[in-house]
């Protein structure tokens, strides 16, 4: 948990931040990182229901369907008629099918989400980003830079965050808007369950420099500085969180 011994308790107080696939994972540990230090903050993702009770207490939970422009409107409607603003937008949904993503449909999909979701929930805040002077944080990946041989679609999906994300830097800069990146190495999460305990998750141990896998709390601090005035200038960057793995 990020709490006072990395920011200061009420850095984010009155500001208003929205997470996409804010529910689970990296997307949960970020929402959590901003409640705890001052943000209202909405957690919008599937199966919010799952959302352990004393942490929802924390946070707005609701359900949301990134390829549905229709569900994108309005959850981030209602949670920004109830404050008047938008202060933080993270882009944390995505989805992975391993071996099934050579299937056109399937890759398809996994675009739409990892993707083309990242592009419908930054136009649709953009209006009231360009009000606030509010910042973007999307989620890249160790994937943007390096190929996947079992997962094209997630591969190409993430390659493309890491460009969009440079893209409407430049394009919204001149708004006051600044759109950044982490992108994530080899972390603790239910999308990586499957291969953590087998030879290749170790084998991802030994090549990581810092000799093991991050953690999404470690993740959340990256996209809290991001969207931290100590990050005031810094715009079109695209931040690995990787224990050192593309340096090795």
């Amino acid at each position: 948990m990020i709490g006072s011994d990395t920011f200061r308790p009420d850095l984010f107080a009155g500001r208003r931040v929205i997470v996409t696939g804010g529910t689970s994972g990296i997307g949960l540990a970020v929402s959590e990182a901003f409640a705890s230090l001052g943000a209202d903050v909405l957690a919008a993702g599937l199966r919010a229901e799952a959302v352990p009770a004393d942490q929802a207490r924390r946070l707005t939970v609701s359900d949301l369907d990134v390829t549905d422009e229709e569900s994108i409107g309005d959850v981030l409607g209602a949670f920004i008629d109830t404050g008047g603003r938008l202060d933080v937008l993270v882009n944390c949904a995505g989805i992975i099918r391993r071996d099934d993503e050579f299937e056109p449909e399937t890759f398809a999909h996994v675009l739409d989400v990892n993707l083309t979701g990242t592009m419908r929930c930054c136009v649709t805040a953009l209006p009231v980003l360009r009000q606030s002077g509010g910042c973007v944080i999307n989620t890249a990946s160790l994937h943007s830079f390096i190929s996947g041989p079992r997962i094209p679609g997630y591969t190409a999906s993430k390659g493309g965050v890491a460009q969009l994300t440079k893209s409407l830097a430049a394009a919204w800069a001149r708004d006051g808007i600044r759109v950044n990146a982490v992108a994530p190495g080899w972390i603790t999460t239910p999308l990586t369950a499957a291969i953590r305990d087998t030879p290749a998750g170790r084998t991802i141990t030994d090549r990581t420099p810092m000799g093991r896998w991050g953690t999404p709390a470690e993740v959340a601090s990256a996209v809290v500085f991001l969207a931290s005035p100590a990050a005031g200038y810094i715009t079109g960057i695209v931040l690995g969180v990787d224990g050192g793995f593309l340096s090795a």
